[in-house]
């Protein structure tokens, strides 16, 4: 079986049971379920919500370098800690998350393979002690959103060149049109129902065993090329608004290692809104 291109940017549940007193180490609990934390955690680890931690309150954006600066040293970390993410769902906040941390340039981040539920499966030991750490001083720099950050004018350069390739993420029932929300989500519709043209489908959590870690790196090297999602192509992945194409930016760039892979977070709650923007649809009723 092929090596993982990054295999230092995953960690097992074993590796985190040995780290728990790390003081070099922080766990991050990530969750879609925001209630999930509090009914039990692995000991030691914090909590970041990506909407009250992560998210600008106003503008549609993430938080600044001040603001990433004084929620990383608030909670006791610093430049040099390894920061372990995990969540539920196959990991898809966590990886959200990581993506934040690398917009930031933040250097040792990684996964827990598996996340809540192989840790939980395991029978491994949870608490509801949030724990507190002494204060660190957090040096960042600017944001970077050039190089694994992609926005609106770029998807519009980016739709039919040869050396490009569009990933959508989402469910088959949105990318055909058929639906404008998520399953079970119908808060969180759009005007217009289809893809971007030129985008191929893969659901994210296709990436994902059923105990939720990710497929051996065969496996993801036929789901993504057997769709023309090769690694000498400029790669942008999108979905609703970011979070489930982080799990896929997270799989090409890290297990796959691809070169050029960058997340449109605006995703389809820009595009389906977007004056202008061409769109297709293959659903008929």
């Amino acid at each position: 079986m092929t090596a993982y291109a990054h295999p230092e940017v995953l960690v097992d549940t074993t590796w985190v049971a040995d780290h728990l007193h790390d003081p070099n180490v922080r766990l991050v609990e990530s969750n879609e379920d925001i209630l999930l934390y509090d009914t039990g955690h692995i000991p030691g680890a914090i909590k970041i919500d990506w909407v009250t931690d992560l998210n600008d309150p106003i503008t549609r954006d993430y938080l600044d370098r001040q603001r990433f600066e004084q929620l990383l040293g608030a909670r006791g970390i610093g430049n040099e800690t390894t920061v372990i993410f995990y969540g539920d769902k196959n990991n898809w906040w966590a990886t959200y998350a990581f993506w934040v941390f690398k917009l930031f340039g933040h250097k040792d981040a990684r996964i827990l393979n598996g996340g809540r539920a192989k840790w939980i499966a395991e029978g491994r030991e949870l608490t509801t002690e949030v724990p507190s750490y002494p204060p660190a001083t957090y040096r960042a720099p600017e944001r970077d959103d050039s190089t694994i950050r992609a926005f609106r004018q770029q998807i519009f350069e980016h739709i039919g060149k040869p050396d490009t390739a569009l990933v959508d993420v989402r469910s088959p029932q949105e990318f055909s049109g058929e639906k404008i929300h998520m399953p079970e989500y119908p808060q969180e519709g759009t005007l217009r129902g289809g893809h971007i043209p030129t985008a191929v489908n893969i659901p994210w959590a296709q990436a994902a065993n059923p105990d939720g870690t990710f497929k051996s790196r065969d496996e993801l090297e036929a789901l993504y090329g057997g769709q023309g999602i090769v690694p000498d192509k400029d790669v942008i992945a999108y979905c609703r608004i970011g979070e489930r194409s982080s799990h896929t930016w997270f799989v090409l760039t890290y297990l796959l290692g691809y070169p050029k892979v960058r997340n449109y977070d605006g995703s389809w709650t820009e595009w389906g809104n977007l004056v202008g923007a061409p769109i297709e649809k293959t659903y008929q009723p």
